[in-house]
């Protein structure tokens, strides 16, 4: 069994990439709190539905492959989701997803409560993911320290 036998079973795959999405998402948030009141911004995003739809295809494309929770994690590109290397996840945002506020006189589409909102539900999915990862590399581990 190898190293990568054992970061690509169960949820860690699942955790990462949650990790990954809510990262980057973090940086479109951020870029459109600081450009609140800057003329003609349009507030960018990704699609967090779309997100968890394409997620949830993946793992359940994974359990039907392998018949398990093992196994590289595959998610379907998109036009806001593409992987490289490694599975590794970019987002591509869009002026669509993000655009919940009224377009304004000064053509700028904020909404203020609705990116707070964001915020605070984007920071909460990252740590979650984060903590459940740590949790998991933390039984890995213990039991290679037993091991030893």
């Amino acid at each position: 069994m190898s190293i990568l036998d054992v970061t690509n079973a169960g949820a860690i795959p699942a955790l990462q990439s949650l990790a990954s999405f809510a990262a980057q998402r973090h940086t479109f948030i951020a870029g459109n709190i600081a450009n609140i009141s800057t003329p003609g911004y349009l507030q960018q995003d990704v699609s967090v539905r779309d997100f968890q739809r394409t997620l949830a295809e993946a793992v359940d494309a994974r359990r039907q492959t392998t018949g398990g929770s093992h196994g590289e994690l595959r998610l379907a590109e998109s036009r806001e989701l593409r992987t490289g290397p490694g599975g590794r996840l970019t987002l591509v945002p869009s002026t669509e997803s993000g655009s919940g506020g009224l377009l304004l006189n000064d053509r700028n589409n904020r909404d203020v409560e609705g990116l707070m909102q964001s915020l605070v539900e984007n920071a909460t999915t990252f740590r979650v993911a984060n903590d459940l990862l740590r949790s998991r590399f933390e039984l890995i581990r213990s039991a290679i320290a037993e091991r030893v």
